[in-house]
């Protein structure tokens, strides 16, 4: 298929790269890296009166009602500039969970705040070590209240309200999803991870009083997943790009030996590797653009490809990025490491490489038996 994005879409892709440009510098990146704060919150309001934060919510609920593929081309600029926000936690995850869902109510009580930047999210599933199954889940709910340990939730420190994973002990469902407002958790223990612009904690509830959402709480973090998958693969996709474009910035105006390094075919292979795993990627990615815009039956496969590719992409540029720099691509000083950071924390935002290479296989059609 023929798949491009309109010119206004690029438009809008546009003023988020300039405001994003001139309010998200890597100076600023770099503040909350060196511990200034756990996010920039002037960046997360600058977004928030952009409309951006409500991009694919109804105006009924607050949001702007642009769509999907709108908030795939944000999301693809927050990665390119690494912004130290809580997007993906609020507007990819609980956003999406209260849309498919929540009540009437609920939606009229959470999406305008978060719409306006006031309330920002987290989902909490992880346990352990492992990814989480519905036999191993042991966080509970019992008559309407949460108990049970996340770890390493992504963005739990900053939450408003967290989405949580739980066994249901209400009614027949093994498993339900709730949300549950910050002062109703027991502890918030922050936790450092390999990207230190990101936040992280883990969140102990005891007896939280919870509101359950709608539906079976393991299929609906799928479906979840698959969408939230397609966004941050965008992410991913735009870190990806931004590295090779220092790369290739780098390599042409570093001279050794009387020549331009880009011109060394070493340097020209590393990168050419680079361009093909970053076009490959977008490929996927605006293939699910489309099939995440019109709810297409095959999203689970275009999420899992996107995500997979994405990853892959982000990680290769990522690390070749600091190769094509030399011995200046590991210091501190240069920004090399801060697109390395993330491209390793995003590998693990929805669950590992692995996990979504077997979902990938999980979601292939059935071949046609032979005739």
């Amino acid at each position: 298929m023929n798949f491009d994005f309109s010119d206004d879409q690029k438009l809008l892709a546009d003023q988020v790269r300039r405001y994003l440009d001139d309010q998200c510098s890597m100076a600023v990146v770099r503040e909350v890296l060196d511990g200034s704060g756990t996010y920039a919150p002037s960046v997360w309001q600058g977004l928030a009166d952009m409309g951006l934060l409500g991009t694919a919510v109804a105006e009924s609920h607050g949001g702007t009602g642009a769509g999907y593929l709108e908030l795939c081309l944000v999301a693809q600029q927050l990665g390119a500039h690494l912004a130290p926000v809580p997007f993906s936690s609020t507007v990819y995850l609980l956003t999406e969970a209260i849309q498919l869902f929540g009540s009437e109510e609920q939606k009229q009580s959470w999406l305008p705040g978060i719409c306006r930047g006031e309330v920002k999210g987290a989902l909490a599933v992880a346990e352990g070590l492992e990814q989480v199954t519905p036999e191993q889940l042991t966080a509970t709910c019992a008559n309407g209240r949460i108990s049970g340990l996340k770890l390493a939730v992504t963005d739990g420190g900053l939450a408003d309200v967290y989405v949580v994973l739980a066994k249901d002990e209400d009614t027949e469902a093994d498993t339900g999803l709730y949300l549950v407002p910050r002062s109703e958790a027991t502890a918030v223990e922050a936790v450092d991870t390999v990207d230190l612009t990101r936040d992280a904690a883990n969140v102990r509830f005891d007896g939280a009083q919870a509101q359950r959402l709608h539906g079976d709480g393991w299929e609906g973090l799928g479906r979840i997943y698959d969408r939230a998958a397609v966004l941050l693969a965008f992410e991913q996709l735009g870190g990806a790009q931004a590295a090779l474009e220092m790369a290739v910035g780098y390599a042409q105006e570093r001279f050794a030996f009387g020549r331009a390094i880009g011109s060394f075919q070493a340097i020209k292979h590393m990168m050419a590797d680079m361009y093909v795993a970053m076009k490959l990627a977008e490929n996927n990615c605006y293939y699910a653009a489309w099939a995440l815009e019109n709810d297409a039956p095959d999203l689970p496969l275009a999420a899992a490809t996107a995500r997979v590719g994405a990853t892959q992409a982000f990680q290769l540029c990522a690390r070749d990025n600091i190769q094509v720099h030399g011995g200046m691509g590991f210091t501190w000083e240069f920004d090399c490491h801060l697109y390395y950071r993330r491209s390793n924390y995003l590998a693990l935002e929805l669950g590992s490489q692995s996990d979504w290479e077997g979902r990938l296989v999980d979601a292939l059609p059935e071949p046609a038996a032979a005739g």
